[in-house]
């Protein structure tokens, strides 16, 4: 749909539980935004109450979609992708702030270069203004399976200020035009979450196109710059998920080297460490996250 020349932009996002992080999110958009050809779609994840009226009370056009239980990250954006109407999707976590430009700025990636299939923006720490969370990501390290953003925790002066081709967006904001869904299908669900939006980009990057990273536009996310808690629920998934991403992404060869890796120095590192921390909860969704790979097929969208 076309508005003034301007392709439509369907933002998608995420609630689970998190009505005020979500009000703020649209209230950013309303106060900073500066392009006015937009659909915004809100997931809720099965939260306890129902935030229809307050977010329509904030926007009035946004579309809010119930799925009464947690799809996870990959099922709660697919909800949303396949309700979105517009010409290019803004998947963006609901605890981010917008500035001025940036839609313009992800939309002129489209423009420019025409192999680009999908564009992050600049990311800054919303409590840390100035202070630089990814400017592009480096490649996945093929023993440890992990890699890293560019740019992390470095103050911002300008170093990272010029567009690049990089190797994956961020999860939590990434534009990608919808002729390219339509090529790639949605985010893999087999993730739920951690790791999806790297196997995403992998798959994009399989269709012929390249990944980007757009230093002129600019948005805030409220992630601590310290490693955040814990937790059984992610050690499970970032289990799961780093041995899934490698099992469907790397050559044969690499993803030995990664299983020689994994099964002589990080199985028995995190094993002993979760022994003698004793954190049996951890050591159980860890050995639960390694076990669910036995008799199960790889399979893509």
């Amino acid at each position: 749909m076309q508005k003034d020349n301007l392709p439509l932009v369907s933002i998608v996002t995420l609630t689970w539980n998190t009505t005020d992080i979500t009000c703020d999110f649209l209230r950013s958009i309303n106060e900073h935004c500066t392009y006015n050809n937009l659909e915004i779609i809100i997931v809720d994840n099965g939260s306890k109450d129902d935030p229809t009226g307050v977010f329509k009370s904030i926007r009035p056009d946004v579309k809010v979609i119930l799925n009464g239980k947690n799809l996870g990250f990959t099922g709660g954006n697919n909800v949303g992708i396949k309700v979105a109407t517009g010409d290019f999707l803004f998947i963006v976590n609901n605890d981010t702030e917008f500035t001025p430009g940036l839609i313009e700025g992800l939309l002129e990636i489209f423009n420019k270069y025409p192999d680009a299939g999908i564009v992050s923006p600049k990311f800054h720490y919303f409590f840390h203004k100035g202070t630089l969370e990814y400017a592009g990501y480096n490649t996945v390290n093929i023993f440890t399976g992990r890699n890293a953003m560019v740019g992390c925790k470095e103050k911002d002066e300008g170093q990272y200020n010029e567009i690049k081709e990089t190797n994956y967006a961020h999860g939590g904001g990434m534009m990608v035009p919808r002729k390219v869904i339509e090529e790639v299908g949605g985010l893999p669900e087999e993730f739920f979450i951690y790791y999806e939006e790297f196997d995403w980009c992998e798959q994009i990057k399989r269709k012929g196109y390249k990944v980007y990273y757009q230093p002129n536009s600019l948005i805030y996310h409220k992630e601590s710059m310290t490693t955040g808690k814990a937790s059984p629920f992610k050690t499970f998934y970032h289990t799961k998920n780093r041995i899934l991403f490698m099992r469907r992404n790397m050559s044969k060869a690499s993803y030995f080297i990664f299983l020689l890796y994994f099964t002589f120095l990080t199985v028995p590192k995190n094993t002993a460490t979760f022994i003698v921390k004793r954190q049996a909860a951890h050591l159980r969704s860890f050995w639960k996250g390694i076990m669910w790979h036995f008799n199960k097929k790889i399979t893509f969208n």
